[in-house]
């Protein structure tokens, strides 16, 4: 399965646009916030599921602020972050990822891309494609596939 991650979109057509160029063959889009009325804009051009969850900019109640998937047997937490403190550190996102038992983690919230690896389980920031602080504006695929899982970041 190849999951495309996106985050921070901050209502820009123009790199949801160019993002969605890099992500149009995925099988599953998985928006982490901030702005998810963002995800119609993406539902324009790729006709499969996209998952959300709300940000610290988003205020509708119809959309959860965290999610638990399991898929091709793994399982994720998807949020964006922001309840966690994750500009500070990843630690109590890391506490929650244990307490739940995931091989994944998806957030968002800082604005910068990164993948680590700890503990057994992968943490993946795809960045933002609006306003990021490191540079690069970007998103993130993911191939989980025969019980392995493969992020990595592309820039946009």
């Amino acid at each position: 399965m190849l999951l495309g991650i996106i985050s921070d979109t901050h209502k820009d057509i123009t790199y949801i646009r160019k993002a969605m160029d890099k992500l149009k063959a995925m099988d599953l889009i998985i928006h982490l916030g901030d702005n998810v009325e963002d995800v119609k804009e993406i539902g324009r051009s790729f006709k499969g599921e996209i998952i959300s969850v709300r940000g610290n900019c988003d205020f509708s109640n119809k959309i959860p602020s965290e999610r638990i998937l399991v898929l091709e047997g793994k399982k994720l937490l998807i949020t964006h972050g922001h309840k966690y403190s994750v500009k500070d550190n990843l630690l109590k996102l890391h506490y929650r990822a244990l307490e739940l038992g995931v091989d994944l983690v998806l957030y968002g919230h800082t604005h910068v891309s990164k993948i680590d690896f700890e503990d057994g389980i992968f943490f993946v920031n795809p960045g933002s494609t609006t306003f990021p602080k490191n540079g690069l504006n970007s998103v993130a695929s993911i191939v989980i596939s025969e019980g392995k899982i493969n992020p990595n970041i592309i820039k946009i």
